[in-house]
């Protein structure tokens, strides 16, 4: 089958590099800021390889709040510089990225009129040290006026609003009633942050072809007289890689990658951030589909936020040791659940509601003995020879988040040409990206699309992938169509089988996981179970080419990687075995 010829050409990513093992770029990580690197150097026509230890998106990435935003709250920071790229790049994306990128009402509530509005310059110069004092309606006025200046000249949201309590308790009748204000402003969500992250691979690949090569599941492992040892994770195959210039774009393990490269750095200092998914009903309705974001009794800011009929709640931010499971641990959940009840104290939230949990280490550069919540969230280039070649550079990126990724990936790629001695030939400001090109933007465009692209499926199954690939799913379509086994699956009717044998046969799904976690959303909804898990290894299979044997394996590899996200998660089939599988079952997070 056609799909069946597609997934040998993206599987073939560890031989492809193998075959020819040299490019003028390579990349070390598969995270959004690789990712973005990668695309923006093969548009420039430049040779280039990225390999990620994992598979794609799998780490660092994976581990958001599902946010794109201008952080309003780095400007207590004095990261001016930071917030005011961050706007800009939100606004970009809302344009070219649509697909996934949609504005998000965001509200705060507040308790107090003027408090911290002396303590805030104080804090700022202790680097968050000192007693913690609340910030009130005169410091969060301040705030968002400075924001909303941020946006002027192409901004693509509305200004921000203040409300007294009367108001604010009409609009979100749930709301502590001990609330004095509410102000209200607009950013952007990130609904699919792993789609998003493919399309832009899926970008890369296309316009390099040949010259533009990723593979997942490749660590890179040492140095080697001037060259990089790469491992196919897999079966264990190893091939000396070089290149004029080395990227390392590991997020939260950058020096564990220059360690590896024979360069000891001590660059990073990362924090977790941990988030629970809920269904519950009554908390989804209490947001008014509205995100809330506010300060909790401890002075972190933390998020209630409704997405695709569930409620995420986060985030903390915690030193983490990297040789530590990243986890979010039953200390951070009784958090949580502390702060839903802070401000909607007649909902009523309990552990039975979570479907899913996840943590991530941010990215973030070393700080000593600066609080956590102060740390920068802005990011910069390191640059070193490669051991044992001095005409090879490493560049290391430090920081940088999701909204800001072209950015940063344009400053990373603008280092490389410059190393390389090559023009930038076009710009990725305002290229869309991916299923975000023609993407309609009316309700007219959109019907009109649907009828053009439904390739024979019915109309709200066409509508159903133009939500969940953007434009992309007219390829989406014609693979359902062309699929003659093609049948909503029993356990998760929201999906296909058709559509995941295309996923697999054209997004270089090696493992089971990488469809339960981030070709999909099975896994964030709470819709992964030990029958669910069969069923979608049973559809994939003949792509893959897996027996019998070897879908049990997956299946039983896919729902310990589920339990290692989530240690509180138990299939709702099958559960005493699953949980055997699960406990008996190591995983190493990326």
């Amino acid at each position: 089958m056609a799909g069946h010829d597609s997934h040998e050409d993206v599987a073939r990513g560890f031989a492809a590099i193998s075959e020819r093992p040299y490019a003028d770029v390579l990349i070390i990580g598969g995270g959004i800021n690789g990712l973005a690197t990668f695309r923006d150097l093969a548009l420039q026509g430049v040779d280039v390889a990225l390999v990620e230890r994992g598979d794609f998106v799998g780490g660092a990435s994976a581990a958001s709040s599902h946010m794109i935003h201008g952080g309003i709250r780095y400007l207590e920071n004095g990261e001016f510089r930071l917030v005011h790229e961050a706007v800009t790049e939100r606004n970009a994306l809302l344009r070219i990225a649509p697909h996934y990128v949609r504005p998000l009402q965001t509200t705060i509530p507040i308790f107090s009129t003027f408090s911290g509005v002396l303590t805030a310059p104080l804090r700022f110069l202790r680097h968050g040290g000192g007693k913690h004092v609340e910030r009130g309606a005169a410091l969060i006025k301040i705030g968002l006026v400075i924001y909303d200046s941020f946006s002027r000249g192409g901004g693509r949201v509305p200004r921000h609003a203040f409300h007294g309590r009367r108001r604010s308790l009409r609009q979100l009748p749930q709301l502590n009633p001990a609330v004095k204000y509410t102000a209200t402003y607009w950013d952007a969500s990130l609904h699919d942050p792993e789609r998003l992250a493919l399309d832009v691979l899926r970008d890369g690949r296309t316009a390099g072809g040949d010259r533009a090569r990723a593979a997942n599941y490749t660590a890179a492992v040492a140095a080697d007289d001037g060259g990089i040892v790469l491992r196919d994770v897999e079966t264990g195959e190893e091939i000396r890689f070089t290149a004029s210039v080395v990227v390392n774009a590991s997020g939260p393990w950058t020096d564990v990658t220059n360690d590896a490269l024979g360069d000891p750095t001590r660059y990073m200092g990362g924090t977790k951030g941990s988030h629970i998914v809920l269904d519950h009903p009554e908390l989804l309705a209490a947001t008014g589909g509205r995100e809330l974001f506010f300060e909790h009794s401890d002075g972190r800011i933390v998020l209630i936020y409704p997405l695709k009929g569930r409620v995420l709640v986060g985030t903390t931010d915690l030193e983490h040791d990297m040789t530590d499971p990243i986890v979010c641990t039953d200390a951070e959940i009784d958090y949580f659940l502390d702060l839903v009840r802070h401000v909607l104290p007649d909902v009523a939230v309990d552990r039975d509601s979570i479907v899913y949990r996840f943590a991530g280490v941010r990215p973030l550069p070393g700080h000593g003995d600066l609080a956590p919540g102060f740390v920068s969230r802005d990011y910069r280039i390191e640059s070193a020879p490669l051991p044992g070649r001095v005409d090879a550079t490493v560049l290391s990126l430090v920081g940088g988040k999701w909204t800001t990724f072209r950015a940063s990936a344009e400053h990373l790629a603008d280092r490389a040409l410059d190393l390389l001695a090559r023009p930038r030939r076009l710009s990725t400001a305002g290229l869309p990206i991916g299923g975000g090109l023609g993407y309609p933007m009316t309700e007219r465009a959109r019907h009109r699309w649907i009828a053009d692209n439904a390739a024979g499926l019915p109309a709200d199954r066409v509508a159903r992938l133009l939500d969940r690939y953007g434009t992309v799913a007219a390829a989406v379509a014609a693979a359902i169509a062309a699929d003659t086994a093609d049948a909503p699956l029993e356990t998760v009717p929201a999906y296909s089988s058709g559509e995941l044998r295309h996923l697999a046969a054209s997004e270089a799904v090696v493992h089971l996981d990488d469809v339960l976690m981030r070709r999909t959303s099975l896994a964030f909804m709470g819709d992964v179970s030990a029958d669910s898990a069969r069923e979608v290894a049973a559809a994939i299979a003949p792509v893959l080419g897996w027996d019998a044997a070897r879908c049990e394996e997956e299946v039983e590899r896919g729902l310990a990687a589920v339990h290692a996200a989530d240690p509180g998660w138990v299939p709702a089939a099958e559960a005493g075995e699953a949980s055997a599988v699960a406990s008996g079952a190591s995983r190493t997070d990326r």
